[in-house]
């Protein structure tokens, strides 16, 4: 049976979800504060964690630094803030999704749902993406992605990005020349099940920007306005 654990100090919040998701088959754990949650994430296996950003004694963002630091579990963050920094800095945090309520529990459940098919499918090493080449490594203005290793360098440096920004990244560069809509993006290479779900697009976007076109002063991503993304060759 899949394990999750809840951590959110509104304890009817808590309690609604925790309905919600042994209806579905789940087993549930709460915790209503920061400090007991990270306890309990470091101590047990759990398959999902449900985590709230503004949580007593210790805040979600650095619970979930405290369990990146060990473990991988999917984590999906729950919070009334819905600005794109936030979703910066929980995504930084090492967030596999950002949830803003109020939401509808059938949205969290498809979300919990995407959250374990794609922590299974890396822990079978199987890309969410179909190559759509022979080759397994890509290099365009100085920025080589090595699929098979699962590496990115620039000018001789590795750098570090989260599995949804490799394959954000790889999309783009297996279809160079291509325009990929927002809407394509989140679904082949986020493998979320919205159509409207773009903005968790732009947060990943602009992390490679930071870490790629910024920092190395590489115009590799471009902004087709109303569209979505490309990577040009040339």
């Amino acid at each position: 049976m899949i394990k999750v654990l809840i951590v959110e100090d509104e304890e009817k919040i808590a309690r609604f979800i925790e309905l919600e998701l042994k209806h579905e088959g789940y087993e549930v754990d709460k915790a209503l504060d920061g400090r007991t949650g990270a306890e309990k994430a470091l101590s047990n296996d759990y398959d999902l964690i449900l985590l709230d950003v503004l949580l007593p004694q210790l805040n979600g963002l650095e619970v979930l630094r405290r369990i990146r630091r060990e473990k991988n579990t999917p984590t999906i963050m729950l919070t009334a803030r819905d600005s794109v920094m936030d979703k910066v800095a929980g995504l930084d945090a090492g967030a596999d999704d950002y949830l803003t309520k109020p939401f509808a529990i059938e949205e969290l459940l498809a979300r919990i749902r995407v959250a374990l098919k794609h922590h299974e499918a890396d822990s079978l090493n199987s890309p969410t993406i179909p190559q759509t080449a022979a080759t397994s490594t890509f290099t365009i203005k100085g920025v080589s992605l090595d699929v098979d290793r699962r590496e990115v360098c620039v000018k001789n440096d590795t750098i570090e990005l989260t599995t949804k920004e490799f394959e954000v990244l790889r999309m783009l560069m297996e279809h160079a020349g291509v325009v990929m809509s927002r809407e394509r993006i989140a679904s082949e290479a986020l493998g979320y099940e919205f159509a409207g779900e773009t903005n968790n697009v732009d947060v990943h976007i602009a992390h490679l920007r930071a870490k790629i076109d910024d920092r190395y002063n590489i115009k590799l991503i471009t902004t087709v306005r109303g569209v979505g993304y490309v990577i040009r060759e040339a």
